[in-house]
């Protein structure tokens, strides 16, 4: 039996597994519907994940490494897997100066052309509000490494109220629309958000861990305790 650390520090046995120093890579969606601001900041959510995984990886002594994108990489929020804890924090810096924005998420492909060929823990934080074509070519081309996907809602988009008029804003046009909200619509909305989730669900545990779906906000101890049962 051996000890493994999971990328917040807590250790767990795992039997016949060695601990050796691991490549970890951070993939950020930086696409426009990051940029989302409900109950929470998504974007800050993301960022303050990133630098969470950063400073445990560090800490673990594996080597960190981090890739933004929106239609393509971010040479700015691009980091090569590194020990430096200086090094990986800056990168972090870096990214949360960004600002999401852009008609797509597909730079994901080139994160994971990026990665090369030899076997890294990735994790993959995202909304996925993506096509679905996009999702599929994304596990794909990602399905030589052990991939953690960290999904991102809101609960304002997952259970918005039964009553009341929502401004809507398409992230990647603009393009404002009021919405009545009522008992009905508030069904089918929820309805449409599970089915989203299952489809991401069934998507990703073909070629990936299943997704770990973070509401609004997150804890290190339980996110630590889901990693570590995927």
């Amino acid at each position: 039996r051996a000890t493994l650390r999971d990328p917040f520090g807590e250790t767990y046995v795992r039997r016949f597994e060695q601990r050796a120093a691991i490549d970890v890579y951070v993939l950020v969606d930086l696409s426009a519907s990051m940029g989302f601001a409900g109950a929470v900041n998504r974007f800050q959510v993301a960022v303050d994940l990133c630098g969470a995984l950063a400073y445990s990886a560090t800490r673990n002594g594996d080597r960190f490494g981090v890739f933004g994108f929106k239609e393509a990489l971010i040479d700015r929020a691009t980091l090569p897997a590194t020990r430096s804890r200086r090094a990986a924090l800056a990168a972090v810096e870096r990214l949360g100066a960004e600002t999401p924005g852009g008609s797509s998420a597909k730079g994901v492909l080139d994160a994971a052309a990026a990665l090369g060929a030899t076997r890294k823990l990735v994790f993959l934080i995202s909304d996925f509000r993506w096509p679905a074509q996009l999702i599929d070519q994304a596990f794909e081309a990602l399905s030589l490494h052990d991939v953690a996907p960290l999904v991102l809602i809101d609960l304002l988009e997952a259970a918005p109220p039964k009553w009341g008029v929502l401004e809507l804003c398409d992230s990647e046009s603009g393009r404002r629309q009021l919405l009545l909200m009522r008992p009905a619509l508030q069904r089918r909305w929820v309805e449409a958000e599970q089915f989203r989730r299952r489809s991401l669900a069934s998507a990703s545990s073909r070629r990936s861990r299943a997704p770990i779906f973070i509401q609004d906000s997150f804890d290190a101890n339980d996110l630590s305790m889901r990693l570590t049962a995927a």
